[in-house]
This record gives C-alpha cells, sequence and structure tokens, in this order.
C-alpha cells in the first residue's frame, strides 16, 4: 500500500508536469504563428508595434513559466519523498506527545520554508522580467518589507487559525471536520470586511477620490445601478508596477470601491465609468455569493477528505509518518500540498465559470453606460498598457485564463 500510495503521488505529480509544459508549448506555439501576421481583430485592438512587443513579453513570460514548473516539481517531489516532513515533525513534540499549538507550530514551519524556494524566482520575475518591459516599479527595499509584512501577518492570523482548527479536533468528536468548515468559512467572511480596512492598508496608501467630475460621475453611476459604495478610494498601485486594476471589497456599509492610480492615469472618465459599471455588474449579477458558495463547497469537500484520511493509518505510513504518534497537522499539511496535483485538473471548470460572469459583467456595463464602446476602449487601452497575450491557444487559455480574451469580449458585447 505505501508503494501504492507514492506511486500514485509520482503519476500526479508527472502528468501535472507535463501538462502544464505541454500547455506552455502549445501557447508559444500559437504566439509564435501569429507573430507577424496576427488576425483581423487583433489588428483592430492593439497597435503593431505594442503587438510585436506583446509577443515578447508573452514569450519570455512562457520560458520563465517552463523554469518555475519544473523548479516547484522538483521541489515538491523532494519534500515528499525524502523524508524531510516526518524527520522535521518530529522536532514538534516528545515523549508526552504533542501539543495543539505544536502541531499548529509544525504546520506553520513547513509552508514558510516551502516558501523560500520560490523566492529567487519571484525576484528575477520583478527585477529581470517585468523591469526588462518596463513594469517593475518596486525597489529591493520594499521587494524585502512586502514579504516581511505578509510572513508575520500570515502567522499572527494563520497561527492561531490552525491551531484552533486543529483543537476542534478534540472538541467536536467525530464530525469535527463540520465544525471546522464552519470555522474556516466564518473566517473567510470577516476577512473580506478586515483585509481591506486593517491589512491593505499596511501595504499600499489609500486616499479618497478627490472631488470633481469623475468621482461626481461614479458616484452617479454607483447610485443609478443601485451600488450604495461608503467611499471611492485611490491605491497607490504605481509604487509596485504600472500594471493596473479596479476592485470593491467588503459587503453591506464596510464596501468600498478602489481604482489603482495607475488606471486612473491611463483611462479617460467614460472609460473609468464603463470599468466601474463592470465591477458593479460582478455584484449586481450576484456573481459574489456564487463564488462564495462554490469556495464553501470546496472547502466543506475539503475538511471531509482530511477527516477521512486522518484516520487511514496507510495513509501516514505512505508519507514515513508514524500512525501511532502522528498528530492531525500532517494530514492537514500533506493534503494542502499535494491536493492541487489534483485541483489542476478542475481549473478549466472554475475559468468556464468565471467567464461567464465576466461576460455578463461586461454586458452589464455596456447597458449601464449605454454603449459598449467605453468599456471596449478601456480593455483595449489595458491589454496596450499591461501588453496582454491577444493571441493564446485556446486550450492554454481554458485552463489558465479566468477572463476571456479582449478579442472574445468585444465580440461577445458587439454581437449583444
Amino acid at each position: 500500500m505505501i508503494n501504492e500510495i507514492i506511486i500514485v503521488f509520482l503519476i500526479l505529480l508527472a502528468a501535472k508536469t507535463g501538462a502544464e509544459l505541454y500547455l506552455d508549448r502549445l501557447n508559444r506555439a500559437n504566439v509564435l504563428r501569429f507573430a507577424d501576421a496576427p488576425p483581423e481583430s487583433v489588428k483592430e485592438a492593439m497597435p503593431a508595434d505594442t503587438y510585436k512587443r506583446s509577443v515578447e513579453y508573452t514569450l519570455a513570460k512562457s520560458r520563465f513559466s517552463v523554469v518555475e514548473t519544473l523548479w516547484g516539481a522538483v521541489i515538491l517531489a523532494a519534500v515528499v519523498l525524502s523524508g524531510f516532513l516526518p524527520w522535521f515533525y518530529g522536532f514538534f513534540g516528545g515523549e508526552e506527545g504533542r501539543s495543539v499549538w505544536s502541531e499548529g507550530l509544525f504546520f506553520v514551519s513547513v509552508l514558510v520554508l516551502l516558501s523560500i524556494p520560490s523566492m529567487p524566482l519571484e525576484w528575477w520575475s520583478q527585477f529581470r522580467l517585468e523591469e526588462r518591459f518596463g513594469f517593475n516599479k518596486m525597489t529591493m527595499k520594499l521587494w524585502i518589507s512586502d514579504r516581511v509584512k505578509g510572513l508575520v501577518i500570515g502567522l499572527i492570523i494563520g497561527y492561531p487559525l490552525v491551531c484552533l482548527l486543529l483543537a476542534l479536533v478534540n472538541w467536536g468528536g467525530s464530525y469535527w471536520w463540520v465544525w471546522a468548515f464552519a470555522v474556516f468559512f466564518l473566517f473567510q467572511l470577516v476577512m473580506m470586511v478586515v483585509y481591506p480596512m486593517l491589512i491593505m492598508p499596511l501595504f499600499n496608501k489609500f486616499t479618497p477620490l478627490p472631488e470633481g467630475g469623475l468621482k461626481t460621475r461614479l458616484m452617479e453611476l454607483a447610485e443609478r445601478t443601485g451600488f450604495r459604495a461608503k467611499t471611492i478610494q485611490v491605491m497607490d498601485g504605481s509604487k509596485r508596477s504600472s500594471h493596473s486594476n479596479a476592485f470593491f471589497t467588503g459587503f453591506g456599509r464596510f464596501r468600498r470601491i478602489v481604482l489603482f492610480d495607475t488606471l486612473m492615469e491611463q483611462l479617460d472618465e467614460p472609460e473609468l465609468e464603463a470599468v466601474l459599471a463592470h465591477e458593479i455588474g460582478h455584484y449586481k449579477k450576484g456573481h459574489i455569493p456564487k463564488m462564495l458558495a462554490l469556495s464553501a463547497a470546496m472547502v466543506f469537500l475539503a475538511f471531509g477528505i482530511i477527516a477521512w484520511l486522518a484516520e487511514r493509518a496507510w495513509f501516514y505510513e505512505a508519507f514515513g509518518f508514524d500512525p501511532e504518534t502522528a498528530g492531525l497537522a500532517p494530514a492537514f499539511l500533506l493534503f494542502a500540498i499535494v491536493s492541487g496535483l489534483v485541483t489542476f485538473w478542475l481549473s478549466p471548470l472554475f475559468n468556464l465559470m468565471s467567464r461567464k460572469h465576466e461576460y455578463e459583467a461586461d454586458g452589464f456595463a455596456r447597458d449601464s453606460v449605454g454603449d459598449a464602446s467605453p468599456l471596449i476602449g478601456a480593455l483595449r487601452k489595458l491589454s496596450e498598457k499591461n501588453l496582454s497575450n491577444l493571441t493564446p491557444h485556446p486550450l492554454y487559455s481554458a485552463v489558465y485564463y479566468s477572463h476571456p480574451t479582449l478579442v472574445e469580449r468585444e465580440a461577445a458585447m458587439k454581437e449583444a
């Protein structure tokens, strides 16, 4: 049984890694196919010189993705097969057994250690790849500060949460995992309010949108569409990257609209109104509760699987743990780091749902401003500024793209 479990793990790892490499290859081939002669729809959407630059950017990211994929597979295989996890687990308990606090410390310590090998690649992506194409605005000091802050915040919030979930095993009986799901889902809902109010300001500066024609226009849109936001804020995203975005956070009276300062520099007022209408469309079309419901179902299933695996001695033995002395933390950890080998294959289904939502939000924005032109203009400018890939391979797009391509979105709005 032990060998069979490891063989299944290796098959899943090889299948996912092979699929990712194959998809990258397909995408590069498709981009190169249209490098010199893009489709007419693409010629209309992006200037020729910008399109050439976007091809270079896409190919550079694709080559780097191959390195990331192979490096990630090597690290995962080494961590799981080397015996490191059971050896490291031995440091967190003695003859008297392990407490919930030591089990939780083991869990978060491994996650921290697993983040270290990827840091050189993250640095290269930010300060070499993104810098080469003019996107990087971040200093080395800020890059280090972000990671230190993220680590500290993650430990302050994550460690007590993990310990609480582990403690529910003793408090909740055989149905502890149902209580664990309820606690975790409640935590997610609370973070939807707390994160933008308390955590995001630790990384970015938020200022109210100044009084004037733009604010009046956007507030009138919010009022007209029944989306009463507490405030519209501008985030200094330009200190890290020239990429841009817009979003809303929170719910109820905690709701607020956030615009990147880079977005405001790149778009005119009608286009900003259309982008905001798109974001409001997600709210009005009920996409947020739908995604929350899907997330809840996935988390519920995950806790159920963890609870089932935790009662199987062969699961612990397969990965080198002693089932007589191991607590729940190894089951949590192994599921967390291995489950991605399975959920990867579900990505097309999740992306299909997400793209459907994007089409619906586009339609809402078009109807709210009375014309598709402002949103199309905004999407074209954003694609140009971000050097978006306008000719991804359909299979690659299905697996990795949560949004339709620019050409697909334009076609949908024009057809409607």
